[in-house]
C-alpha cells in the first residue's frame, strides 16, 4: 500500500503537493486536541469557572458564538475565494489569526474572576473562528488534488496526518504537564505553556503547506463585479440541482453535532463524571488520537471500495454505541472502551463526510460548496454541544443524561443519509 499512490491523484498533481495539503491537517489538529478537547476545555470549567454548574454551558456558548460567526460568513468567504482564486491567500491570513489567538490564551490564567471568564471566552471565540475558516478552506483544495475514485484515500491521509499532529502537540504538552505536576505546580502555571506550544506547532507546520501547496484555481469571469453574497445567493437558488448535496448537508448537521459533543466535552465528562485527573485525561485523548488516525487512514481505503454512503452509515452506528456505553459505565476502564471506539469512529466519520462533499461539489465552485459544508458543520457544532450544556444545566449537572441524548443526533443522521444517491449527485455536480 503506497502512500499517496498516483492513481488516486488528479492529472498533473505531484505527491509533494498532497503532502503539503495533508500537513495543514497536521498543523491545525493540535488546536482542537489541546485547546478544544484535552486541556483548555477542562481548565476553563474546573479552573476559570471554578466548577460552577454554568461552566460547561459557558464553554459551549463561547464555541457556539464562534460557530455562528463562521456559519454566517464562511459561505460568502468561500464564494469570494472562488471568484478571485484566493483560497491559499485567505488560508494564510486565517491561520495567522488562529495562531495569535491560541497564543493569547496563555494570558487567561493570570487574571481572576469575571475578567478571566470574559477574556477566555473572547479568545476562544476568536481563535476557533479562524480555525474553522482554515478547516473549510483546506478542504476546498481536496477535489483539485484527488480523483473522485481516490477522494476517500486522500481525505483519509489528511485526517490521519491531522491526528498525528494532534498527538505531537498533546504529547509535548503532556510531557510538560507531568514535569510541572511532579514539582507541585498548579494548572494555572502549566496551562499557559501548553497554549504556546500548540500555537508554535500550528504556525510552523502550516508553513510547510504554504510552501508546497499551489493555488490551482483561476479567477472566474464575471460580468460586472459580482459580490460573493450574490454568488452565494445564486447557489442557494439553484440548490434543487444538487439535491443529494443538500441531503448530505442535512445529514451532516445531525451527525456532526454528535461528533462536536465528543470533541468539545470529552475531557470535561472524563474528569467530572468518571473521575479522571488532568494527566490521565491527556493520556486518554492521546490514545483516542491514535485510534482516530488509524481509523481515518485505513477507513479511507475501505471507503473507496465499499462506497461513501455505506461507509458513513457504519461509523454512525459505532457512534450510537459510544453514547450508550459512555452513559452507562462507571469505571475508568469502561470509559476507555467507549473512548477507543469513539476514536476509530471519529477519524472515519470525519474523513467520509469531507470526501462525500468533495464528490458532490461542482468543480467550479469548490470553495463555495465547502463553505456550505462548513455552514452545516458549524450549525452542528452549535446544536450538539449547546444542547449538551443546556441538558446538563437543566438536570442539575447530570451529564449521563446529556451524553445519552446525543445518540439521537446520530440516529437522525442515519435517517437523513438514506435518500442520498452518490452517482446521481456526482452527475449533477459535473453538469455545471
Amino acid at each position: 500500500m503506497a502512500l499517496f499512490p498516483q492513481s488516486a491523484l488528479q492529472p498533473g498533481v505531484r505527491k509533494r503537493e498532497v503532502f503539503g495539503w495533508a500537513m495543514y491537517d497536521f498543523a491545525n489538529s493540535g488546536y482542537t486536541t489541546v485547546v478544544i478537547t484535552a486541556v483548555f476545555a477542562a481548565y476553563f470549567v474546573g479552573g476559570i469557572a471554578k466548577g460552577a454548574p454554568w461552566g460547561a454551558f459557558a464553554w459551549t456558548m463561547a464555541l457556539s458564538i464562534s460557530y455562528a460567526i463562521v456559519m454566517l460568513t464562511m459561505p460568502a468567504i468561500g464564494a469570494w475565494a472562488d471568484l478571485h482564486a484566493a483560497k491559499k491567500r485567505v488560508l494564510m491570513i486565517v491561520t495567522a489569526g488562529c495562531v495569535a489567538g491560541t497564543a493569547a490564551l496563555a494570558l487567561t490564567p493570570r487574571l481572576g474572576g469575571t475578567y478571566a471568564v470574559a477574556l477566555a471566552m473572547g479568545l476562544v471565540i476568536i481563535s476557533n473562528t479562524f480555525y474553522s475558516y482554515g478547516e473549510s478552506l483546506t478542504g476546498a483544495f481536496l477535489p483539485e488534488l484527488a480523483t473522485a475514485e481516490g477522494m476517500g484515500k486522500v481525505s483519509g491521509w489528511g485526517w490521519a496526518f491531522g491526528y498525528i499532529g494532534g498527538m505531537l502537540a498533546l504529547g509535548l504538552c503532556l510531557a510538560y504537564v507531568l514535569s510541572a505536576q511532579a514539582k507541585g505546580l498548579p494548572a494555572a502555571h502549566f496551562v499557559p505553556v501548553t497554549m504556546l506550544i500548540t500555537a508554535a506547532i500550528y504556525g510552523a507546520a502550516a508553513c510547510v503547506t504554504f510552501a508546497l501547496l499551489p493555488e490551482r484555481a483561476v479567477p472566474q469571469k464575471r460580468g460586472e463585479e459580482q459580490s460573493a453574497w450574490l454568488q452565494l445567493s445564486s447557489t442557494f437558488r439553484e440548490a434543487r440541482a444538487y439535491g443529494d448535496f443538500m441531503w448530505l448537508l442535512a445529514c451532516t448537521v445531525c451527525y456532526q453535532g454528535g461528533v462536536a459533543v465528543a470533541i468539545t466535552l470529552a475531557a470535561i465528562y472524563a474528569e467530572q463524571v468518571i473521575g479522571f485527573v488532568p494527566s490521565e485525561t491527556m493520556v486518554l485523548i492521546f490514545v483516542l488520537n491514535i485510534a482516530a488516525a488509524l481509523g481515518a487512514f485505513v477507513f479511507g481505503y475501505w471507503q473507496d471500495r465499499l462506497g461513501h454512503k455505506r461507509s458513513l452509515a457504519g461509523t454512525l452506528v459505532a457512534w450510537i454505541a459510544v453514547c450508550v456505553i459512555a452513559a452507562s459505565v462507571t469505571t475508568k476502564g469502561g470509559f476507555w472502551w467507549a473512548a477507543s471506539i469513539a476514536g476509530l469512529a471519529m477519524g472515519s466519520s470525519q474523513s467520509a463526510g469531507r470526501a462525500m462533499t468533495g464528490v458532490l461539489a461542482p468543480p467550479r465552485q469548490l470553495a463555495e460548496f465547502f463553505g456550505l459544508w462548513t455552514f452545516a458543520t458549524r450549525l452542528a457544532s452549535i446544536i450538539g454541544p449547546l444542547s449538551y450544556g443546556a441538558i446538563t444545566w437543566m438536570t442539575g449537572g447530570n451529564q449521563r443524561i446529556a451524553i445519552l441524548s446525543t445518540a439521537a443526533l446520530f440516529i437522525a443522521g442515519l435517517v437523513l443519509l438514506l435518500p442520498i444517491d452518490m452517482r446521481r449527485g456526482r452527475e449533477a455536480a459535473l453538469r455545471t
